[in-house]
């Protein structure tokens, strides 16, 4: 059972949607198996706790 992951900053509901969506179709797609196998999971992390650059996501 294929498992992905996600690391992002916070997104609406509407967003992870089509984004589990169109993750589940490209591995029914490529890999041909049943889209009840693909588990996507999504751990956001608030802009204030991370950042690139040297400068806090947050600040930008």
């Amino acid at each position: 059972m294929p498992t992905v992951t996600v690391l992002q900053g916070p997104r609406p509901v509407e967003v992870k949607r089509d984004l589990i969506r169109r993750i589940t179709d490209a591995f029914v797609e490529v890999l041909g198996i049943p889209g009840d196998l693909v588990q996507v999971w999504i751990q956001e992390t608030p802009a204030d706790s991370w950042g690139a650059d040297g400068v806090l996501t947050a600040d930008k």
